[in-house]
This record gives C-alpha cells, sequence and structure tokens, in this order.
C-alpha cells in the first residue's frame, strides 16, 4: 500500500497539538500558594504565543483534595481553591476567544467519599444510592483480596461500621469506586458530561476509564491467574472488565456521537493488542488512547516503584513507540507523550538535565514529540526545559501515593532510603512543582507559600529568562510547534525507523504523497556518526536543528551530543 492509497481521515484533534495544564501548579492569583482558574487566565497570552491548539485542565471539579483533585465531591461544581463557575465561564471563553480548545478531565472510575452520592450510601443498605458503589456484606466473611493502589495497606476493601460492610476503592479509601453495573449511575454521569459540553468545552480525558467495569461476583484472584492471564499485574486485570467495551458504546452513543468533541482515554492496563478495540472509528467508541509501555521503561520489578538508575534501552524505547504506531498506521488514530502529572519531568526522565545538557536534551525531546505519528500531548513547563526538584526528605512531599508508599514500607520495616532515591527520578512531584515565570520570589508563581516547593533552578529556568534569548528551550518548542503545522507529513505522514537496534540514535521519516522528512535524534551524550540510509532519499535542506553544529558529508551526519536534525529528503 502506497502513501497514496492511505485513507487518511482528517480531524481537527489529529492535527493539534495539545498543551496540559496542572492547575494548581501553572498561576496563583490570590496569593494563597495555590494556582486557580484566574492565574491560567492572566497567562492566557502567553498560553496563545506557544502555538497550541487545545488545552487539557486537569481536575477542576469541587473536591477535598485527597488526591488532588481526582476524588471528585461535586461534578458540576468549582473547586474553591480554584474559583468560581463565572471564572471558568471566563477562562473557556478566553481560550475559545484565541481559537484555543478546552478538554477536561472525565473521573467517573470513582468520587469522593464526600461526594453526596456516597454520604447516603453509606447511611444504610436499603438507600436509594447504595447501589451507586459496590459493596459487600460483612456476614459473608471478608471480601476476596483486590489490591489498592492508594492505600498503605495494600487493601482495595473498607469497612464500613455503620452498614456492617465493605465498599470497594481501587485507589484511596477516600474514592470509593461507582458502580457501572447501575443505569441511574450512568444516566448521571451521561447527564454531567452533557452539562460541560452544553457549557462548551471540546472533549474530555478521560480518567482510568479502563477500570470502571468490574466481575460483579468478586472472584477469588491469586498471583498464579495473574500471572497465566495478566502478566501478573492488578492493573493488568482491572483494565479487562467484563463490560467495559459495552460501556464505552453507551458512552458515545448517548453523549459522544451527539457533539463534535474529541476523547482520549488514560490507558492504564491496555496493550498494543487491544488499541483498536478502543479507537478504531468503526467501533465507535472513543478517539484517542494514551499508553503506558513507553513510561514503564526502566521501572525495576518491585514493589517501591524504583526506577534502574541507569536509565533506560534507547532500542526498547523504539520497539514501544514502533510497536503502537503500527497498531494504528490504518485504522484509529495514536497519541504520544512523555511527561504529565503522573510522571517525573521529561527532561531528567528522558534526556540529561545536567547543565550542560539541558537545553540541547530538551530541544532533542521536543523535536520527538512533535515529530512522531499520533496527536502529540505536552506538559506544561516542559517548554522551558523544567526538571525533577528530587527531594530528600519524605516531608518534602505532598503526592499521595508517594506517602502512603513511604508508610507502607515503612510498616513493612523496608528499605525506606532506597525508596526515596527511587522517587528522586519517578516520583509524581517531580511533575507538580510550581510554573517558573521568572526569577523573582517563588518564580513569579504566587506572593505567598507555595504549595510544593519550587525548583531552585528557577533563577536561570524561567519564562522571562528564555523570551529574551531566541535560543532558547522555549523559543525552539514555538519553531517546532509552527514547523509541525507547515508539514502534513508530519501528522498524516506514514512512519517508518531507520536503524533500529542502533543504541543511540532513534531516526525515523515521516512520508506523505511522496514528500519525506528524515528525523535523526542523539539521545546520548557523545558524538555520533550516522549513516542515513540512501534507499531513504538523498538530503535536499535542513528543517531544523537544535544545534549549529552538526557536520554532514552526503547521508553520513556527525551528530552531537543530543542533537535533534529534521532534514528534506528529494
Amino acid at each position: 500500500m502506497s502513501n497514496n492509497d492511505l485513507d487518511i481521515q482528517k480531524k481537527w484533534w489529529k492535527e493539534a497539538v495539545i498543551y496540559q495544564i496542572y492547575p494548581r501548579s501553572f498561576m496563583d492569583s490570590n496569593n494563597d500558594g495555590i494556582g486557580d482558574l484566574k492565574g491560567i487566565i492572566s497567562r492566557l497570552d502567553y498560553i496563545k504565543s506557544l502555538g497550541i491548539d487545545i488545552v487539557w485542565l486537569n481536575p477542576i471539579n469541587k473536591s477535598p483534595n485527597d488526591d488532588n483533585g481526582y476524588d471528585i465531591s461535586d461534578y458540576e461544581a468549582i473547586m474553591e481553591e480554584f474559583g468560581t463557575m463565572q471564572d471558568f465561564d471566563e477562562l473557556l471563553n478566553g481560550l475559545h476567544a484565541r481559537n484555543i480548545k478546552l478538554v477536561m478531565d472525565l473521573v467517573v472510575n470513582h468520587s469522593s467519599d464526600e461526594h453526596k452520592w456516597f454520604v447516603e450510601a453509606r447511611k444504610s443498605r436499603d438507600n436509594p444510592y447504595r447501589d451507586y458503589y459496590h459493596w459487600w456484606p460483612a456476614e459473608k466473611g471478608k471480601p476476596p483480596f483486590r489490591k489498592s493502589f492508594f492505600d498503605v495497606n495494600g487493601q482495595a476493601w473498607e469497612y464500613d461500621a455503620v452498614t456492617n460492610s465493605y465498599y470497594l476503592h481501587y485507589f484511596s479509601v477516600k474514592q470509593p469506586d461507582l458502580n457501572w453495573e447501575n443505569p441511574k449511575l450512568r444516566k448521571e454521569i451521561y447527564d454531567m458530561m452533557k452539562f460541560w459540553i452544553r457549557k462548551g468545552i471540546d472533549g474530555f480525558r478521560m480518567d482510568v476509564i479502563t477500570f470502571i467495569s468490574k466481575d460483579i461476583n468478586f472472584p477469588t484472584i491469586t498471583q498464579e491467574y495473574l500471572d497465566e492471564n495478566y502478566n501478573g499485574s492488578w492493573t493488568n486485570y482491572y483494565a479487562h472488565g467484563p463490560k467495559l467495551h459495552k460501556y464505552l458504546k453507551e458512552i458515545n452513543k448517548e453523549v459522544l456521537s451527539k457533539y463534535d468533541v474529541m476523547t482520549v482515554a488514560e490507558g492504564a492496563g491496555i496493550g498494543a493488542g487491544d488499541a483498536l478495540k478502543f479507537v478504531d472509528e468503526d467501533m465507535k467508541k472513543l478517539d484517542m488512547l494514551y499508553h503506558f509501555d513507553g513510561t514503564n521503561l526502566g521501572y525495576l520489578p518491585n514493589q517501591y516503584k524504583h526506577m534502574d538508575p541507569n536509565g533506560y534501552s534507547l532500542v526498547a524505547f523504539k520497539e514501544v513507540y514502533t510497536k503502537w504506531n503500527k497498531k494504528v498506521a490504518k485504522k484509529g488514530w495514536g497519541t504520544i507523550y512523555l511527561g504529565n502529572h503522573d510522571q517525573p519531568r521529561m527532561l531528567s526522565r528522558w534526556g540529561n538535565d545536567a547543565t550542560e545538557y539541558r537545553e540541547a536534551s530538551s530541544k532533542m525531546l521536543t523535536t520527538f514529540l512533535l515529530t512522531m505519528r499520533g496527536t502529540p500531548y505536552y506538559y506544561a513547563g516542559d517548554e522551558i526545559g523544567m526538571s525533577n526538584i528530587r527531594f530528600d526528605k519524605i516531608n518534602d512531599y505532598r503526592d499521595i501515593e508517594t506517602l502512603n508508599m513511604y508508610e507502607k514500607i515503612k510498616k513493612e520495616n523496608g528499605d525506606l532510603q532506597y525508596f526515596l532515591d527511587g522517587q528522586k527520578i519517578s516520583g509524581r512531584d517531580n511533575g507538580r512543582t510550581p510554573f517558573q515565570w521568572d526569577n523573582t520570589n517563588n518564580a513569579g508563581f504566587t506572593g505567598g507559600t507555595p504549595w510544593l516547593t519550587i525548583n531552585p533552578d528557577c533563577k536561570t529556568v524561567n519564562v522571562a529568562y528564555e523570551e529574551i534569548d531566541p535560543d532558547s528551550v522555549l523559543h525552539y518548542f514555538r519553531k517546532m510547534v509552527k514547523l509541525r503545522k507547515s508539514l502534513p507529513e508530519l501528522v498524516y505522514g506514514s512512519y517508518k525507523t531507520i536503524d533500529k537496534k542502533n543504541a543511540n540514535i532513534y531516526a525515523y521519516t515521516r512520508t506523505l504523497n511522496d514528500r519525506s522528512v528524515l528525523v535523526m535524534l542523539n539521545f546520548s551524550d557523545q558524538q555520533i556518526s550516522f549513516s542515513a540510509p540512501v534507499s531513504a532519499g538523498s538530503v535536499d535542506e535542513v528543517l531544523l536543528n537544535n544545534l549549529q553544529n552538526c557536520k554532514a558529508h552526503k547521508n553520513v551526519f556527525q551528530l552531537q551530543p543530543y542533537q535533534a536534525l529534521i532534514v528534506r529528503l528529494l
């Protein structure tokens, strides 16, 4: 099949660059140390200057903040710390006036235990809201074990004395799982989705949507069973509930099919082989899914969520993204990301945040994100090269995952220092430190005490400093966005890897209608000689170069450490 034969179904969300904002850490308008909606409003012109098309906001709904907004107590109200519904309307209108769309987080695997549904449900076994959640009567004995990702004891069943029952929570004890078996609950969720769409939002990022279906018989699950069927993973088991795809089709039928909105599923537990079950257009479910195969590279096989300090294999990295691209090359659509609120900073994780390499590797990673096939999701702060803060003490952390895991290891007399060393690489708070606007007090983020410590490198890594430097990471990001928008082959073109086993260079072509570009990325701190195959075509012109000292002779390139080079092929 040639590129001319590809049936490309164009969509605005395929051509977009999506910019993720973690509201708590973006900009504080009232000096309480917490980012808010008015803070984002005050920075709309900056957001517009980036050239991005869509903003994805982490949850802004009313919440007691056990898990920074992913525990929602009212789906149709705004978190008081973030502002009011009037502020939200102003933000939405401000984005739309700048031709930027808004995507919101949809958190419907669980609610807060302070949501009115759960407050009522736990009052009695015959309460009308009882079946909005999953319960196990204590007279049946202890329920079969289910793993909780955030619970200190790792137990997903919590005893509730009022009704002598246990309730299910895959995450925090304050995040009871919703019962999607109940059609009344599903209707409430669909009505809520319509509420936000009618207000004018442009889509949803669907938080752990793969977990919503449970086997309500709750059979006993042994580790042997997990090993044989789910690669030993509770996450994989949770992501394959018996009615998951029935519910996704119903969401599409009842809500999504009626509006021009985009959806992206957080695809925890989903492998490439299942991708088209979610995003094949003919399935009429969702538009996109983002996976964890890439971000899981380098994790050591132990309970501490520790990462290999020696990094990761670039060959394995290439294999992951090539495999996923192949699954959606002809049907469906893919995504590409390297960082978000659940990940460390992409520079520290995938590049090199040492002073001498920070700028080059930041630009190289940006080049990767914006030249791969699939909609790119770009995390706020990466455009200026923010890096991991690497806290030394547990008291510096605010993330429930890190705090509860620490307590669990402490109870088990585990190696706490080993865990803390691992969190310096992989802890989620590394990606949540406040945005660095300038070199004034608190990096211009707040006039108060920031909710999370600001990275000390803010004196030189900040927007104000990079705005005046034409060769900054920030300006390079803008150039790369413009280049992506100017070359249809970087959006819709086919993708082909070159020299797959090269341990230092990630090279690939993007081709559309006989027009091709070659992307060469040096993921190492060494100068590497790379020979582009003659079959790929000869070099016509250099389209973008993150450094200015690349020597080339015919199709042989001397790539400097963390160099990124995009060339037009004849």
